[in-house]
């Protein structure tokens, strides 16, 4: 038995973002997406999702190159003075596993992006972070920990089998290779919370380039068992995109979303 579930990330980030995600959900398959509660347009995020019955909805928790929750003086060590995560993974990574004091400001964000999703009305379907950083030790145990006082019950876990990537003409790397062992931890996790992931992920390796081409491969290619596959769709470029992510394919992941061609390979028994 195959359970299919197509995810659009950054919902809130820009009002594109949120039109694409509309669209991919009125007229394509997309059935969830995740909402940055700190995001630009999330209070125009929230009022299309509130439209949107069908779509469900979960965190997108931020905790790296993104707006926090909370203001920069609560969190001073995580944030700089314009409330905004760096980049630096590796730096934050350090951070967030060895300084007792960043750990709880880290704690504090998390519970206030939780809070905030709640304050939308909107059921929690899911969590899952920005830039998969709840693949960080930490950064997981917090999301679950905190996640279940807020009726929390499924998180992502970011893991692409590599067998299915083979066979859609995927070489695989050593990153590749050695992500899967990060996401056991966090699949230990959340199976010791009573939370529910799926058995796989897709994304990850066309993060930005999700194309109907190669979705449709990638359908053809799906392993039995709950997958997910998440994308980045936007109705056009804007300022905000071009900042943070010129590189990815916003347009071209919507198109592949609201394809005929993978509508009908996605209705068929």
């Amino acid at each position: 038995m195959r359970n299919l579930t197509f995810t659009a990330d950054d919902f809130g980030l820009s009002e594109a973002v949120n039109e694409g995600i509309e669209r991919a959900h009125r007229d394509g398959v997309l059935n969830a997406a995740s909402l940055m509660v700190a995001g630009a347009a999330t209070a125009d995020a929230v009022r299309r999702a509130r439209q949107l019955p069908g779509l469900r909805v979960g965190l997108h928790l931020v905790v790296i190159e993104g707006p926090a929750v909370l203001p920069p003086d609560q969190i001073p060590d995580l944030v700089d003075a314009d409330g905004q995560f760096p980049s630096d993974q590796l730096r934050l990574g350090i951070n967030y596993f060895f300084r007792p004091a960043v750990r709880r400001q880290l704690a504090a964000e998390i519970r206030a992006q939780f809070a905030a999703f709640a304050a939308t009305g909107l059921p929690l379907g899911h969590a899952d972070a920005h830039k998969h950083m709840h693949l960080h030790p930490t950064v997981g145990k917090y999301l679950i920990g905190i996640g279940r006082e807020f009726g929390l019950s499924r998180v992502r876990v970011p893991a692409e089998p590599a067998a299915v990537l083979r066979a859609c003409g995927e070489t695989i790397g050593l990153g590749a290779r050695i992500l899967p062992l990060w996401a056991e931890l966090l699949r230990g996790q959340i199976r010791r919370a009573g939370m529910s992931a799926p058995d796989a992920v897709f994304g990850l390796a066309w993060s930005g380039a999700m194309t109907e081409a190669r979705v449709l491969r990638l359908l053809v290619n799906l392993p039995n068992g709950d997958s997910e596959i998440y994308f980045h769709p936007a109705a056009g470029r804007d300022g905000v995109l071009d900042r943070l992510m010129p590189g990815y394919q916003h347009e071209a992941e919507l198109e592949a979303l609201v394809s005929p061609a993978v509508r009908r390979l996605v209705a068929r028994p």
